[in-house]
């Protein structure tokens, strides 16, 4: 402090504060005006001032804009909303009224149909595009949401093959009225279109559906149960041609999110029933306004029911109406436990995932691995492990595809014939399938076989089998195998057998697939004798063990009436029409794999012809006209000692014809 000395030049002391003050005010007094500064610097004052400008009047805009939609939301209209030029888009859904008075907005839909290529676009964005030869023929047909325009459904139905035409008309008859349905046909849709498919075109109100023909091109936009935006046909010239591409374009107006939606009750099943019939179309009832399916099912009890707390596996793809068509014939069949059920999917498929959640059931969706047949058995086996993990306690599984109905009885049915599977080891699985159990073949629901061969179609498996034997062994992606042909293989199965019905208690209906199309579901599925009875006592369980079983054959031989070995097996009497007899054919079987003669008896009685499957020990056993009829395979099946030393089997040879017809149906697999 002593060396400090006053400096009377230094400047007053200013707090900071104050100083940055007057130093900015000095700064704007400097300021010079705006023509004194340089070109630049005037040039992006002008700038500023502009966009503070253009700020200014977005925000008046906006909230001149908020305060307009706030009085009209608070002011409803007195007019109802109507289907008017909407083309009945709000049929059968709530009419609310509308919120505001501009005008609806519309999608562009662009469609072309053509021999090589079907493409559908909506608003510039492709929905279908299908040009790959060998693909797609046929009919498409693809559902928009009518308020949105989402997507809701997409199909392909080729109508050049049997039944796809029926197939067509039920999809159709599903739609919710005020779906916007665009349809068009790649390369040739009418071969196989009759009336109950143009009908179903033309209620939709196609006005060409009756007069389409061979390899014509058609395509329409048009609003279930509304009008017809646009529709358009090309004339093929003669046989050989097609008729010329078709573009068709048309302007569909858009409805408010009210007139599309129901007004069901807030309860869980009505929210799940929401949450599916808002995305996804096609399910007909289920998403009814007015009296919707029900999701839950009120079954009897099932008394003694020892399945009850055996899960079920049910092994599907992307067939999502199948699957809906198998649960509900599941959810109805007494005595089954919804808990116990797990929907295992083959990739990652949105619509069967949510038919799954529709019904409140448990699904599962996995990454497929192999191809074709390979992956259908690398999805069986992940299927067939899950089960096992998820239910560490279950010692039995019971096994189901999405193709199939089951009976009423069908609990019942694996309830009283689980004991034997837990207490006979010569026993392999119980299955709900009868390979050989046609309507003519098959006539007593009570009656039970045993059968060398694993039929597969509903099926209950033990878990130590599966752990300890068929998973360690299970073929690898990289192999091409059938899953139910490697496990009929002698050295996996290992003599043992399957309990089939007489009456199957379950029922194939589908008609595609990979190793599946229409003509051999009519041919070799759609007349397979099924259960309708709700509860059947199944007779003589004991006797299905291996020692009281050959008991009981051999009784039947022992009363057996020898049938005309000299005349054909495909004469109409070749079966007496008699009653209360058993019938004994013998046929020539030399060894284990020798089924040309049963072949072509097989083909004569009009049961399954394609390989040798159903039998027990080269034994047959049918029930034809009522009578049991025992086909014995000599000399190979033990059997032959039956045969009268006189007499000589029925030995029919395949034809060439034959042999080349099998092998091409040779790729046909269950």
């Amino acid at each position: 402090m002593d060396a400090w000395r006053p400096d009377p030049r230094a400047p007053p002391f200013v707090p900071r504060r104050q100083a940055s003050l007057r130093a900015r005010g000095a700064a704007s007094l400097r300021r010079p005006p705006l023509l004194l500064l340089p070109r630049g610097r005037r040039l992006a004052r002008l700038v500023q001032g502009g966009l503070m400008l253009v700020l200014m009047v977005t925000i008046a805009i906006n909230i001149s804009f908020i305060v307009d939609k706030t009085r009209q939301l608070r002011t409803p209209s007195a007019t109802l909303g109507s289907e008017g030029d909407g083309g009945g888009a709000g049929v059968g859904r709530r009419n609310n009224l509308r919120l505001q008075e501009s005008p609806p907005k519309t999608l562009m839909v662009e469609v072309l149909s053509s021999q090589n290529r079907v493409a559908v676009t909506v608003d510039g964005a492709t929905i279908v595009e299908e040009g790959e030869e060998g693909k797609g023929r046929g009919i498409h047909v693809v559902v928009l949401q009518q308020a949105s325009g989402a997507v809701m459904a997409q199909r392909v139905f080729d109508t050049y093959s049997p039944h796809e035409d029926e197939a067509m008309a039920l999809f159709l008859n599903m739609v919710s009225p005020g779906r916007v349905l665009v349809l068009a046909v790649k390369d040739e849709g009418t071969f196989q279109m009759k009336a109950s498919g143009r009908d179903a075109l033309r209620r939709l109100g196609s006005v060409h559906a009756h007069e389409l023909g061979w390899r014509d091109m058609w395509a329409m936009v048009a609003a279930k149960g509304g009008r017809v935006y646009e529709e358009q046909v090309s004339r093929s010239a003669d046989f050989n041609s097609w008729g010329t591409p078709i573009t068709l374009k048309a302007e569909v107006a858009l409805v408010p999110l009210q007139e599309s939606e129901c007004s069901w009750p807030d309860t869980d099943e009505h929210r799940r029933r929401r949450e599916f019939c808002g995305h996804i179309e096609g399910y007909g009832s289920v998403c009814s306004c007015d009296d919707p399916a029900p999701l839950a099912f009120t079954t009897e009890p099932l008394l003694n029911n020892q399945v009850h707390e055996v899960p079920v596996a049910i092994i599907a793809s992307n067939r999502p109406h199948y699957l809906y068509r198998c649960l509900r014939s599941l959810l109805a069949a007494p005595g089954v436990n919804p808990d116990m059920i797990t929907v295992f999917i083959d990739g990652y498929y949105e619509e069967p995932l949510a038919v799954t959640k529709l019904f409140g059931l448990r699904g599962i969706q996995h990454t497929p691995l192999g191809v074709k047949n390979a992956r259908i058995a690398q999805h069986y086996k992940a299927s067939l492990t899950a089960t096992f993990n998820i239910f560490p306690a279950a010692r039995f599984a019971i096994i189901l595809e999405e193709d199939l109905d089951v009976s009423p009885d069908f609990f019942s049915y694996f309830s009283q014939t689980l004991t034997l599977l837990e207490e006979d080891p010569t026993l392999y699985c119980v299955s709900a399938w009868n390979d050989q159990g046609y309507e003519h073949t098959g006539s007593d629901p009570a009656l039970l076989y045993r059968v060398e061969t694993m039929p597969g179609l509903g099926w209950l498996l033990r878990r130590s089998l599966y752990k300890e034997e068929l998973e360690p062994r299970w073929p690898t992606p990289e192999k091409m195998w059938d899953w139910d042909m490697w496990m009929r293989l002698g050295e996996v199965r290992r003599g043992r057998e399957c309990i089939v019905p007489e009456v199957s208690r379950t029922y194939h209906f589908g008609s595609s697939g990979l190793n599946m199309n229409s003509f051999f579901q009519d041919t070799y599925f759609k007349k397979h004798a099924f259960n309708t009875l709700t509860y059947v006592e199944l007779k003589d369980l004991d006797s299905l063990k291996q020692g009281p079983y050959e008991e009981l054959l051999a009784g039947m031989f022992s009363r057996a009436t020898l049938l005309d070995h000299t005349t054909s097996p495909c004469d109409e009497d070749f079966i007496p029409d008699t009653r209360g007899q058993t019938f004994l054919l013998f046929i020539h079987m030399a060894h284990h794999k020798d089924f040309t003669t049963w072949l072509q008896v097989a083909k004569c009685l009009r049961i399954w012809d394609l390989d040798g499957r159903g039998y027990h020990r080269g034994m047959w056993r049918l029930n034809i006209k009522t009578n049991p009829l025992l086909i014995v395979g000599v000399p190979f099946s033990q059997y032959s000692k039956y045969k009268p030393a006189s007499l000589q089997p029925l030995n029919l040879e395949t034809t060439s014809k034959e042999k080349t017809k099998a092998s091409d149906k040779t790729g046909v697999r269950r």
